[in-house]
Formats: C-alpha cells, structure tokens, sequence
C-alpha cells in the first residue's frame, strides 16, 4: 500500500516541481511585456494572453500538489481542536463524499466543451492572440485528475495510518 501511496505522491510532487518555474517565467514575460510597451511602445496581445496561460497551468496543475502540502484552504472551525482521529475521519469524509464527486462532475460537465474545443482546434481569446484555447481548457479535466489522483493517496494514507496506529 505504501508503494501506490508513494507512487501518487511522487506524480504529484514532479508535477509540481515542474509547474512551479511557470511562476518564473510569468514574472519574466510579464517585465517583458511592461517594458516593451512603456519602454519601446510595443504591444503583444499573444505575449499577454501567454502569462494567462502559464498562470492557469500553474494553479490547475499545480493544484495536486497544493493538496499534498496541505496547502489548501480550509474553512472549519473545529478542526484545530480534534485529534488525530478526528481530523483523520473529517479528511475521510471530505475526500469521499465532497472532494471526489465535485471533481466527477466537474470533468462531467466540462468534458463536452474541451472535446468540442479539440474538434475545431478552437482559436484565440482576442484577435491576434494565441490559438490554443483548446489546450487551456484540457486544463479542466488534467486538473480533476490530478486532484483525484492525489485525493486517493490522501485516502489511502489516512486508511493505511490508521491501520498501523491501530494495529
């Protein structure tokens, strides 16, 4: 067990490893695209909508690994107060029953608007932008698994923690 549990995380912690230099390069176009406008007077729109692209693939992709490190909001009061198996039973529940079908209908429900995109390899945002707007939104569905997947490790830890504490 504790071998898919590694397995997951560690799809999880390369996946961020490798979302995280989109910050650098966001910081790097964005100077880019201020001092070419300010400096030499020129504006791109393709260069702008980029650093929309690499700010969405950051957060949708990184968003797994965020829930690795347990660095995702939450709102819940009574959580600090509990135990270990109490939290652990608050993690369970939100897994099962809110995580993993909020994720489902998510990749449900946009499922026909990213197969619709790929058809017709759908185009800019703005004229002269970039054309891949179909890759944007394949985020959506990339972003549900990746969160699942990483769900399921957090299951299984909890499940296999609670099987070594107990036993």
């Amino acid at each position: 067990m504790q071998r898919i549990i590694d397995l997951l995380d560690g799809f999880s912690r390369a996946t961020g490893n490798l979302v995280r230099w989109l910050a650098l390069a966001m910081i790097l176009v964005q100077f880019g695209i201020v001092i070419a406008r300010y400096v030499f007077g020129y504006s791109s729109i393709a260069a702008q909508e980029s650093v929309l692209y690499m700010h969405s693939t950051l957060f949708m992709l990184g968003a797994g690994y965020t829930l690795l490190n347990d660095g995702h909001v939450r709102v819940d009061i009574f959580y600090d107060k509990l135990g270990f198996l109490g939290k652990n039973r608050i993690d369970l529940l939100g897994h099962l029953f809110l995580l993993t079908p909020a994720m489902l209908m998510v990749i449900y429900w946009s499922w026909p608007a990213v197969t619709n995109s790929w058809k017709i390899l759908e185009g800019p945002i703005s004229v002269g932008g970039l054309k891949a707007v179909f890759l944007m939104k394949t985020l959506i569905p990339a972003f549900c698994v990746l969160v699942l997947l990483q769900s399921l490790s957090c299951v299984l830890r909890i499940l296999f923690q609670s099987e070594t504490r107990d036993g």
